[in-house]
């Protein structure tokens, strides 16, 4: 039977329409962007409550805490700021809106705008930086500050009326703040959120800001939603089978427990804080804590000798759960240690992201399987379909209980969505990397890059050789060891330069995970 405190929901308050205002600072308040709507269509499909576990319940928060979870009061990561260009704008989608981040080189600062000129509702997203740093959009040449005032309008007579001082001519301008490397952004841009910051800042992590860690980062757009992404990184027993071959599990040595040979067993995970703000969970080794709506991490310490000196050894898994459309998620992570320091001086971002790809890969299928049969089942039937009595199931349901309890299993959606989940598309789509990561990483990207240069030199090489060989047969002095070494060249370059092929399209583009053969 559902516990009571399942039942009872408190109804989400529905808010009126609000004209948008840019509030960047400088702020510019006669700036108005597009109409946004309130308490619109939410996705039905991609949410479903969860019961309290059959082996323990989580502790009930307060009643003061009680109440309907304001998706449009939280900050929302857009990237990490290593992962963006400063010469260029950006686009992205969260919370249902299209959003575009450029840096103003002349305040020193990055800007968040609604991604549309108010002119033609071109995508300034696909702009530019001119030459005075401000923003262009290419459609027509509008050029705005970091305020999101219209500063230049090339078509307008330049003794003509000031048309670019319009309202109507300026585009909407969202609060933002660089936190621990990652720019955040506030999905509200009315005048009373101006100063939103002084009021409420993202989570903080201090040990990403520690200078004795050091923070590996990542970003992967998903095919699926933003409760199904939460729900699975909240599950650790999940990680010896789905991604088997890819994470190093420690090994069980209790002799009194059944053991596969995968590595799973028996987690103990125990909520010893549950609100409207999140929960946190204690296990063997530290703690997992979730601050709604999108930052889940965890601690683990673990203490080692060094020439007689006791350190302690820390490593985070830190990861940001993003809403962008329904049936569309986007991660972020940040992994910060304080050992191995040296080896990012080293190895480069994208050699970590191979696995940390892969492991995303294995189970993008089964994850997004899920989701449509949790549509299927209905909003409300996720405690009845879903068996869940052991311990390692404590995060999840904890999850769940929040998301129905505060959200009534809705993501509260900043602009109308469909209420129905996209298409599956062919696996080939769903788990592709270059549009979903490679385009985001500036590392992948650059090495993706470099890679395929080498490609077609290997290339060029191996045919010039052999071609030079085949000139020059008649008139070149050559012995035929000579003569065999340099065709040995040649088709060792040709040989790389497939085995390089092969390995760029696996590793930057698409590769499938059989689960069966691994």
């Amino acid at each position: 039977m559902e516990p009571p405190s399942l039942r009872s929901h408190l109804p989400r308050t529905v808010r009126p329409s609000l004209p948008v205002a840019a509030t960047a600072a400088p702020f510019n308040s006669r700036c108005h962007g597009p109409w946004r709507w309130r308490g619109a269509a939410r996705l039905s499909a991609s949410a479903v409550a969860a019961e309290t576990p059959r082996t323990e319940e989580a502790p009930s928060p307060s009643p003061a805490a009680e109440g309907a979870f304001d998706w449009l009061d939280h900050w929302y990561p857009f990237a990490p700021v290593c992962d963006l260009d400063p010469g260029a704008p950006h686009g992205k989608t969260v919370l249902g809106l299209s959003v575009v981040a450029w840096y103003d080189r002349a305040a020193g600062e990055w800007r968040v705008f609604d991604d549309a000129c108010p002119h033609r509702l071109a995508p300034l997203s696909e702009g530019r930086i001119d030459g005075r740093g401000r923003l262009q959009c290419v459609y027509h040449g509008w050029c705005f500050d970091g305020a999101g005032a219209c500063k230049f309008i090339p078509q307008a007579p330049a003794l003509g009326p000031p048309v670019h001082k319009n309202s109507k001519a300026c585009v909407a301008s969202y609060p933002c703040v660089v936190q621990n490397n990652i720019l955040w952004f506030f999905p509200r841009t009315e005048p009373e959120h101006k100063d939103v910051l002084q009021r409420k800042r993202p989570p903080y992590i201090p040990e990403i800001d520690d200078p004795s860690f050091v923070t590996a980062y990542g970003i992967r757009d998903l095919f699926y939603g933003y409760d199904i992404l939460a729900e699975n990184l909240m599950d650790p027993s999940h990680v010896p089978y789905a991604h088997k071959g890819l994470i190093r599990i420690r090994s069980m040595e209790d002799p009194g427990i059944e053991h596969d040979r995968e590595g799973g067993g028996p987690i103990k995970l125990k909520i010893e804080q549950a609100s409207i703000e999140g929960f946190v969970s204690e296990y063997e080794r530290g703690h997992w804590k979730f601050v709604a709506p999108c930052t889940f991490y965890s601690t683990s310490a673990a203490k080692v000798e060094n020439q007689g000196k006791k350190k302690t050894r820390r490593f985070m898994l830190v990861v940001f759960c993003i809403p962008v459309a329904p049936g569309r998620s986007r991660l972020i992570w940040a992994f910060p240690r304080n050992f191995g320091v040296w080896l990012d001086m080293i190895i480069p971002r994208w050699f970590y992201h191979i696995t940390q790809n892969s492991v995303l890969d294995s189970d993008i299928y089964l994850l997004h399987v899920e989701e449509r049969k949790f549509a299927t089942l209905g909003l409300n039937n996720w405690q009845n379909a879903c068996y869940v009595p052991a311990s390692s199931d404590t995060m999840v349901v904890a999850f769940r209980n929040w998301f129905k309890k505060y959200c009534k299993n809705q993501v509260g959606w900043a602009t109308p969505q469909a209420d129905q989940l996209p298409p599956t598309p062919a696996k080939d789509q769903l788990m592709e990397r270059y549009w979903s990561h490679v385009v985001q990483c500036t590392s992948c990207s650059s090495a993706l890059k470099a890679m395929k240069a080498l490609e077609v030199a290997l290339q060029v090489v191996s045919v010039a050789v052999v071609g030079f060989l085949a000139v020059a047969k008649g008139t070149l002095a050559m012995s035929s060891v000579h003569r065999t070494v340099v065709v040995t060249v040649a088709v060792l370059c040709f040989a790389v330069s497939r085995w390089l092929a092969n390995f760029i399209d696996k590793n930057f583009y698409f590769q499938d995970y059989v689960h069966a053969y691994k």
